[in-house]
């Protein structure tokens, strides 16, 4: 990953996702949170390659369990290394993710490092799971890797979110 600075994990329910721009495999680029058309969403945030399969637990389950909202994976990034590399690292995600989820996978570099420090990077295979209400504040947010208990508090918030 190259350079990295060390941010302590803190959860941060409550407060408004920090503006960020990444894009994705799509080659568009997307304005988080703004471009979330106003609707609850599941961000799944990843910080080094290994995350991914946090990340797919999540998938699996969130599709398994039928929940009905849009779920983005954020590969996330800070340092020089990544960005110099960002045409290789995305072609390279582009060879392993079906095209039909490109639209959803947006990676971020120039704000990788506000990412990390406003969760925090500590244990980085583990997703940091956020789930923004519809103007962009955190409801529900996990980064202990995944688990059925987990996986259902986030749907517990989600629907407390869709009854208001």
């Amino acid at each position: 990953m190259g350079c990295t600075t060390s941010y302590s994990n803190k959860n941060p329910v409550g407060e408004t996702f920090p503006s960020v721009k990444g894009e994705n495999l799509e080659k568009r680029y997307i304005n988080l949170p703004a471009d979330l058309a106003n609707e609850p969403s599941v961000l799944l945030l990843g910080f080094v390659q290994n995350a991914q399969f946090d990340i797919d637990r999540w998938l699996i389950g969130l599709d398994m369990t039928k929940t009905k909202v849009d779920v983005y994976e954020v590969p996330t990034m800070q340092g020089m290394f990544p960005k110099f590399f960002k045409t290789q690292i995305n072609e390279g995600m582009r060879k392993g993710i079906p095209k039909s989820l490109w639209k959803g996978v947006i990676t971020v570099y120039d704000d990788g490092e506000m990412l990390q420090k406003f969760t925090g990077n500590i244990n980085p295979n583990n997703a940091r799971v956020i789930l923004l209400d519809d103007s962009g504040t955190v409801n529900y947010f996990y980064d202990d890797g995944f688990s059925v208990d987990a996986l259902n508090k986030l749907k517990q918030n989600l629907q407390s979110l869709k009854d208001d």
